[in-house]
């Protein structure tokens, strides 16, 4: 495995960039990631809770990590 597939490394080059979130609950959330720590606790400004009926704007917003089951990058 080389350094750039590392999760924390992808992480980090997510940095300042929109990302999409899954929790738990078949919930979803984008936007900016700020920062995050090894457990996983993110922290996203200019988030937005994503469901079937639109999204709902949230601002800035901590998400504990042990909530979260996927973080996807933006493409490369």
């Amino acid at each position: 495995m080389s350094s750039t597939n590392k999760p924390m490394d992808l992480l980090n080059q997510s940095r300042e960039k929109r990302v999409l979130i899954r929790l738990r609950g078949n919930r979803r959330m984008r936007g900016i990631l700020k920062s995050y720590d090894i457990h996983l606790n993110l922290t996203l400004t200019d988030a937005e809770e994503i469901g079937d009926e639109g999204s709902n704007k949230l601002g800035e917003v901590i998400v504990r990590g042990d909530n979260v089951i996927m973080v996807s990058p933006p493409p490369q």
